[in-house]
């Protein structure tokens, strides 16, 4: 070991290695290689997922934003019939609450006209 990394702290070696890894990272951030890399693997990304919608579509799958908005249907189709079921159950049991009304009524004339008969 050299007397140089002997008698340096800690805090030095720290600062000297964040400061070289700024460096490093500004030197990226000014690359062109880089940034031509980076375009590209984007490009790349987005023209894998075109060719895998196509793929999709091809083989008449459906793709997940298709499965998503199915299922969305299905839940608002499903609240809906809930509305109906308890739409239908309301007007049974008032067509039931009629046909007592009707049948009490028929019932309590049925003995007046027996005796007016």
């Amino acid at each position: 070991m050299s007397a140089e990394y002997d008698d340096q702290d800690p805090d030095g070696l720290r600062a000297r290695s964040e400061q070289a890894i700024g460096e490093l990272a500004q030197a990226l951030l000014d690359s062109q290689v880089l940034e031509n890399a980076v375009a590209a693997a984007f490009g790349a990304r987005e023209k894998a997922a075109e060719a895998q919608h196509a793929a999709m579509a091809a083989l008449d799958l459906a793709s997940a934003s298709d499965m998503e908005r199915l299922e969305r249907r299905l839940r608002s189709i499903s609240q809906r019939l809930d509305d109906v079921e308890d739409q239908v159950d309301r007007v049974a049991r008032d067509v039931g609450g009629i046909k007592r009304q009707l049948a009490e009524r028929s019932a309590s004339t049925a003995p007046k006209r027996a005796a007016e008969g």
